[in-house]
């Protein structure tokens, strides 16, 4: 049992980032409906009341733990080509949103935005104005990217299934149960994929591409105009 002197001396070792990696790490296990700062106090081993030397209530806690996760995510490289820039972009958003699903909502809801944050927003702008995109254009390509990587994360999220071996085991009672007279294309096409080793998760890159490619398109065209 931890003694006055064991509690005194866990809070003196407290410090604002580990509140904020244990309460990531508390939400990352049990979701953010779990978040609570007994619960965080209990991870620590202090009083919940200890926390508030360091962060003033739940919303400067989300704010915290949203630039926790900010900060994990690779800023795009100077020099790069913007469009290998935003697809390498792209693909460690959608990761760090795979380790903290509960972080998909709240990326872009926060009012008061930490520094990873903001820091993460002006390297990508940095990238698309210094390529020559117009604040506008580069604002249609950050939102447009967003859209993409944010909609996937929320439907990977809640798929049944978090393999290519368990969506083939979904896949094929899917189809043992299915009517395949009354559904002719839903059969033709699931036996297809169930026969190619089909991976949801590939999914990503192929429509990234595809968005990359558009905005390029789009990017050659307006500066066509303008000039």
């Amino acid at each position: 049992m931890a003694t006055d002197t064991d509690r005194r001396a866990r809070r003196g070792r407290l410090s604002k980032a580990g509140v904020l990696k244990a309460a990531v790490a508390l939400a990352d296990e049990a979701g953010i409906d779990s978040l609570t700062m007994r619960g965080i106090g209990q991870r620590l081993g202090v009083e919940a009341m200890s926390l508030y030397r360091h962060v003033e209530n739940k919303e400067d806690l989300l704010d915290g733990m949203i630039d926790v996760v900010w900060g994990e995510i690779e800023l795009p490289a100077r020099g790069e080509g913007w469009k290998a820039a935003m697809c390498r972009r792209a693909i460690a958003v959608r990761a760090a949103l795979a380790r903290h699903p509960w972080a998909i909502g709240l990326m872009e809801s926060r009012l008061t935005p930490g520094p990873q944050n903001l820091r993460h927003r002006d390297s990508v702008l940095e990238v698309l104005l210094g390529a020559g995109f117009s604040g506008r254009t580069a604002t249609h390509a950050y939102n447009l990217l967003d859209s993409y990587i944010y909609g996937f994360a929320v439907q990977e999220t809640n798929l049944p299934f978090g393999s290519a071996e368990e969506l083939a085991a979904v896949g094929e009672e899917m189809l043992r149960q299915m009517p395949t007279d009354e559904y002719p294309n839903l059969a033709r096409v699931a036996g297809e994929l169930l026969e190619s080793g089909f991976d949801y998760a590939d999914e990503f890159e192929f429509g990234l591409d595809l968005i990359l490619d558009a905005l390029e398109r789009f990017y050659r065209e307006s500066t066509h105009a303008a000039g």
